[in-house]
């Protein structure tokens, strides 16, 4: 993160995804004056979001609401999102035929799903943006969330991703007010 979140106590409104061209997956996440490494969707940003193309949308999404892995926080992180503990058992249905279609499930789950619980760190804290959400359009892309990025900040699925310091530096600024505008 470079720079200091201002003017603090304040709720963010609105943080940019910059990014170099539409193909890139490594960008700048923009917030409150700051600006912070970001990875995004390994096709870059797409004006189309289709399931499985593993491009993060263009356009302006609002953070919904947000989990966390309680094994890995000893009290949940401070944070302006409203933060639901995760559960093991916890999935995201990606299967575009099932009615469940870009909704959590309980696992195991009859169709294609993505656990939420993971071992790789990526959703010990993860917000749900609300891209494809009310309505749902079968196929127009599902799981886009606001996470902690790999080590190597590799891209994502369609995803966007913050470093783990920065993620939660950045939490208490953020609400169910707060828009991420990618493009």
């Amino acid at each position: 993160m470079h720079g200091k979140l201002k003017p603090k106590g304040s709720a963010l409104t609105r943080l940019h995804v910059r990014v170099r061209s539409p193909h890139a997956t490594l960008g700048r996440l923009v917030a409150g004056g700051v600006d912070m490494a970001a990875a995004i969707g390994r096709s870059g940003l797409t004006a189309l979001k289709r399931e499985g193309d593993g491009a993060s949308p263009r356009g302006r999404l609002r953070i919904v609401g947000g989990f966390y892995r309680p094994d890995r926080f000893r009290v949940r992180p401070r944070s302006g999102v409203p933060l639901l503990p995760l559960r093991p058992d916890d999935g995201w249905c990606d299967d575009a035929a099932d009615r469940n279609y870009n909704r959590p499930v309980r696992r195991p789950y009859p169709k294609s799903h993505e656990a939420m619980w993971r071992d790789d760190h990526a959703y010990d804290v993860v917000l749900v943006l609300d891209f494809n959400l009310r309505p749902r359009i079968r196929g127009g892309g599902s799981a886009i969330f606001f996470h902690l990025a790999r080590a190597d900040f590799g891209p994502t699925a369609g995803c966007l991703a913050l470093s783990r310091a920065d993620m939660l530096k950045l939490l208490p600024r953020l609400s169910t007010r707060t828009f991420i505008v990618f493009g």
